[in-house]
């Protein structure tokens, strides 16, 4: 039997619940002749169908096929097909209504308790993280705390960063996948390298920002410390770049006006957070809405605390974070590179020149940047800080402004 109950947006209380013993397909949408008749105007007419498939295999496993205008988000991640696991939540629209999917399994059927563990797995793609068959997942590299690890997104010098599912909704309540960052052996020797990856967890801890991904555990297990955080389904700008073309220069605009709005915030802290390391590689552009996330925490540092290690990219660095000084305004200097690099797909450091006694950035025979932009990137990259835009709302307007 599957159960579909709505849910109140903020408590997750349940509000209505709707049961199917033998229907294999249940559809949902705000037309009177679904199913489940949702009359939220972010709902679509024939939003979502819910479908059983393989039923010969231990009563089968069901999958959602999204058809709604405003796109469907199952256990937060927007989809347009995907098999539902037990206990997912399904979201019609961000913002829209919530109903968890639950399956109960008759009293006389005693192998679908044991499904998972029974099941083979067979004839599922290599790319699929979950079996079509049992929903659970196919391939668990290790499982720490509850929570199972399931493949490496990245590897660095600080850490190695893995894609886990949260079973048993430790998280937030229902089962999801998230980021799991563990921090290298050889790194947790180094006093440094301690303290910046706890920064990270205590940072993303405090903010609470649409911009900046969600902090959910941190934790130390068998002498390795872990940072667990939300998962943005998007692409960096220097994979975008990189992978396909530089981007046009309103698109350019539009995502660096985004970055502006996230340093904005970010400094209005009290004290002001500094990320010190903003540049395409951490600035992640978001499928289901286009928005800029601003990744990567590490390097953070508030104003006021004494002058430290140097931190940042080459070309993307002001010259007072290179002294181990940086100010809010060190953040907005490597806005200047990043949309040089978004528009030209070249690495910045190739425009930085030397002119009269300082080194700058010439972007005057750039074509594919107007004279109102290079204007911005030759004030926001100026070498005294107190020369360039003082705050991100700032340069936002300044930005704002080379659109017309």
């Amino acid at each position: 039997m599957i159960t579909l109950t709505l849910l109140e947006p903020q408590k997750k209380t349940p509000l209505k619940q709707w049961s199917f013993e033998t229907e294999s397909v249940i559809r949902i949408g705000r037309s009177a002749d679904n199913d489940i008749v949702l009359t939220d105007t972010l709902v679509s007419r024939n939003h979502l169908e819910i479908r059983q498939v393989n039923p010969a295999h231990h009563g089968g496993s069901w999958q959602a096929i999204s058809r709604g205008t405003n796109g469907t988000f199952l256990n937060g991640v927007l989809i347009v097909q995907g098999l539902i696991p037990d206990n997912s939540l399904l979201q019609l629209a961000r913002g829209g209504p919530i109903l968890q999917f639950q399956i109960t399994y008759a009293a006389n059927n005693p192998s679908a308790p044991t499904l998972a563990q029974s099941c083979t797995h067979e004839g599922n793609s290599p790319e699929n993280l979950f079996c079509i068959h049992c929903g659970q997942p196919i391939n668990v590299i290790y499982t720490i705390r509850g929570y199972q690890v399931l493949r490496i997104l990245g590897q660095g010098g600080m850490g190695t960063t893995y894609l886990a599912w949260d079973d048993l909704g430790k998280i937030s309540g229902y089962p999801q996948l998230f980021v799991l960052k563990q921090m290298n052996t050889d790194m947790a020797k180094i006093a440094k390298a301690r303290e910046l990856f706890e920064r990270e967890a205590n940072t993303l801890k405090s903010l609470n920002c649409p911009g900046i991904p969600k902090y959910y555990d941190f934790f130390v297990e068998g002498g390795k410390k872990y940072l667990a955080m939300e998962l943005v389904h998007g692409q960096d700008l220097e994979k975008l770049v990189v992978l396909k073309n530089p981007v046009s220069q309103p698109q350019a605009i539009a995502w660096m006006i985004q970055t502006c709005n996230i340093l904005d915030y970010l400094h209005s802290q009290k004290p002001p957070l500094i990320h010190r390391d903003i540049k395409p590689a951490n600035l992640m552009v978001r499928h289901a809405d286009n928005q800029v996330v601003v990744l990567d925490f590490g390097a953070v540092k508030e104003i006021g605390t004494p002058p430290g290690t140097r931190i940042g990219a080459e070309g993307y660095c002001a010259p007072e974070q290179e002294r181990g000084q940086p100010l809010t305004q060190s953040d907005l200097y490597a806005i200047g590179p990043t949309l040089i690099f978004l528009l030209t797909g070249e690495n910045p450091f190739k425009f930085y020149r030397q002119k009269g006694r300082t080194f700058r950035f010439d972007v005057a025979n750039v074509s594919v940047i107007s004279p109102k932009l290079k204007a911005v990137i030759e004030k926001v990259t100026e070498p005294v800080p107190y020369e360039r835009y003082q705050t991100a709302e700032e340069l936002a307007l300044a930005l704002a402004a080379c659109e017309s």
